[in-house]
């Protein structure tokens, strides 16, 4: 079950359901001892993590959960300080650490510093100066190493997704990229404005590449594509579908204007001359997405028209019209 959540599901499950019998058994102890008020303090804590688990699993909505435990976490941990005072002060470098591995470096921070801030309050007078001081200043190295860490571990995960869903040669957005964003969309189903798929496929690359080599289809195909970026607008995505094929999705655009963008893209690489003195054309088929349409659907209706636009006899466009889908 844990193989089909995100990776953030699973951290917040697993530091909440190790939480649990850390803590459990001493708020047990705690309550055959007499000492009431700590062993509510443990049992809330517990009870607190089996909430934010369900709600988890239930609902898959990690991040206010993650802040709701940080929230909590920090609460129990100076609720137990307030109570017990410095001989359990030691809990809280777990406590300030976790924060980062559920929040973003930023949050984790703003959280353990308001944190640190009442526990100064707390000890003030159950601690030697100098005593405190040193407490102080171990916390916040460690908050600004941790802070450190995570936002580089953070910077580098964003670059290596970024190279993960990038197409190696042509720079374009790559099949997982395309797929992504394409359920991206459909998620947002009926809560954004119009939204079209254009499907561009070179006509007779093949030849290109018998002709004249792969090296030189592969340069045709870089050109294709900085050609292409170079008229689509910052709020449309641009991807490499698979060999010859790509794909753009313009957003905002019904099909009467995607229409128009696609033939201006179709003209532009006719008029580009991307192999000299051998003519390198392009066919589309245009679809708009449809209220409730999946994912599929959408793009098969796309499809289908880039066939028809090459049964025509390419360097064409078709359209799949909205009101005949």
């Amino acid at each position: 079950m844990l193989l089909k959540r995100s990776k953030e599901e699973v951290v917040l499950l697993m530091l909440c359901g190790l939480s649990i019998p850390s803590i459990l058994p001493f708020g047990i102890v705690r309550l055959f001892q007499g000492n009431l008020l700590m062993a509510t303090v443990d049992l809330l804590i517990v009870l607190g993590m089996l909430c934010i688990m369900v709600f988890v699993w239930r609902t898959r909505r990690v991040r206010l959960a993650g802040i709701a435990v940080t929230v909590f976490y920090s609460m129990g941990m100076l609720a137990a300080v307030y109570v017990k005072g410095v001989p359990i002060v030691y809990w809280v470098y777990p406590t300030m650490i976790a924060a980062f591995f559920i929040l973003r470096a930023k949050e984790a921070l703003m959280i353990n510093s308001v944190s640190l801030l009442c526990l100064i309050a707390i000890l003030h007078d159950a601690m030697l100066l100098l005593d405190l001081s040193s407490l102080v200043v171990t916390l916040v190295l460690i908050n600004l190493f941790a802070y450190i860490f995570s936002d580089r571990t953070s910077l580098q995960h964003f670059e290596l997704n970024q190279q993960a869903e990038k197409d190696f040669l042509t720079g374009a957005g790559n099949r997982r990229a395309f797929d992504k964003q394409l359920q991206t969309i459909c998620a947002k189903d009926g809560m954004q404005k119009d939204v079209c798929i254009l499907i561009l496929d070179l006509d007779h690359f093949k030849r290109i590449n018998d002709q004249f080599g792969h090296m030189v289809g592969d340069q045709v195909l870089r050109q294709f594509c900085s050609l292409l970026r170079s008229r689509i607008r910052t709020v449309d995505s641009f991807f490499r579908y698979g060999g010859e094929e790509f794909v753009v999705i313009a957003m905002g655009i019904d099909d009467i204007a995607a229409a128009r963008f696609a033939e201006e893209l179709r003209s532009l690489v006719e008029r580009a001359q991307l192999l000299r003195d051998h003519p390198v054309t392009v066919s589309i088929g245009v679809a708009k997405k449809l209220t409730g349409e999946d994912s599929e659907a959408w793009f098969q209706r796309a499809d289908a028209k880039l066939y028809e636009a090459k049964l025509s006899g390419r360097n064409a466009v078709r359209v799949a019209r909205e009101e005949s889908a």
